[in-house]
């Protein structure tokens, strides 16, 4: 059974991304401390509990799957801006845009009797169609322990280049096992799926994951957390969201209002009202000298 490499806390985005470019997948050990583990439990707990199982083989039939954290917990905030994941996220996306994004957050409870999950990668969720672009970088933080018997994920290191239809051997699929508070990296081309809970216990895990600014999220976060919420927030924890311009052109909005009381083209951040209306406006200057930049050095 293969095994996955575990890095430090403190790892540097280089150290990162040669082993996920190699494997596809790693953990970073004991993140968050035994507190900061509470204090996520604690704020998520009460809308767990009030969460219906999946309603498919594939949702989980003993799986819970809450969402809207971002407007819901502030502790979970923090883990979307933790300083060493985003680092290693932009360091492995930004290659493929001007800015990255969050794509989701959802915390998966796999309680005592659900079976394992079918082997997928996440980036089928825009189907086959990316080819040359690896559009995903994903975290699932244990908020319990993770082990074989209780759920840990299961993984396939070294899976990144076997074609979608491939079907997984028992022998070349590993387990997340990890203590709580650490967080398993994988990219959106890694072949994984829950693990069987066999268990008494419920299994936590806080799935956060990050795409490119020109992709469509799976979790829709203008609806999840909405202006009046988003508002609240802190600058970069906006433009985490998608309250910014994905590139110079992309994201830009016309307020919905009668003729001559509002702008026509603003970008994003004016719903939170840290914009003028002084003219139109797709992105920054920034953003277009960054298009620029990169139609320049195209081949």
């Amino acid at each position: 059974m293969p095994k996955l490499q575990t890095l430090p806390a403190n790892s540097s985005a280089d150290d990162i991304l040669a082993v996920l470019k190699r494997d596809g997948a790693l953990i970073l050990k004991d993140v968050l401390t035994p507190a900061e583990v509470a204090q996520v439990m604690n704020e998520i707990k009460p809308y767990v509990e009030a969460t219906e199982y999946g309603r498919d083989d594939f949702t989980g039939r003993k799986t819970t799957r809450t969402g809207a954290l971002i407007a819901r917990s502030p502790a979970c905030r923090n883990l979307v801006m933790n300083k060493t994941v985003v680092a290693a996220a932009e360091t492995f996306l930004k290659p493929f845009c001007e800015r990255i994004q969050l794509h989701l957050t959802q915390l998966i409870r796999i309680r005592p009797g659900q079976t394992k999950q079918p082997i997928h990668r996440d980036r089928w969720a825009w189907g086959t169609y990316l080819k040359d672009v690896e559009p995903q970088f994903n975290t699932i933080w244990a908020i319990t322990d993770f082990t074989k018997e209780n759920g840990a994920t299961q993984v396939c290191p070294g899976s990144l280049g076997w074609p979608d239809n491939y079907q997984p051997k028992d022998e070349e699929i590993g387990y997340a096992e990890m203590s709580a508070g650490s967080v398993l990296l994988y990219t959106g081309g890694v072949f994984h799926g829950g693990g069987e809970n066999a268990s008494n216990g419920d299994r936590y895990g806080l799935n956060i994951t990050y795409t490119l600014g020109w992709l469509r999220q799976e979790e829709n976060q203008y609806l999840s957390c909405p202006p009046e919420i988003a508002r609240t927030l802190p600058e970069d924890l906006q433009a985490m969201i998608g309250y910014s311009m994905g590139s110079y052109a992309l994201g830009y909005y016309t307020p919905p209002l009668p003729a001559g009381e509002g702008p026509e083209v603003v970008p994003p951040e004016y719903a939170l009202g840290r914009r003028d209306s002084g003219g139109s406006q797709f992105g920054s200057v920034e953003l277009l000298e960054e298009v620029r930049a990169s139609i320049q050095g195209a081949d």
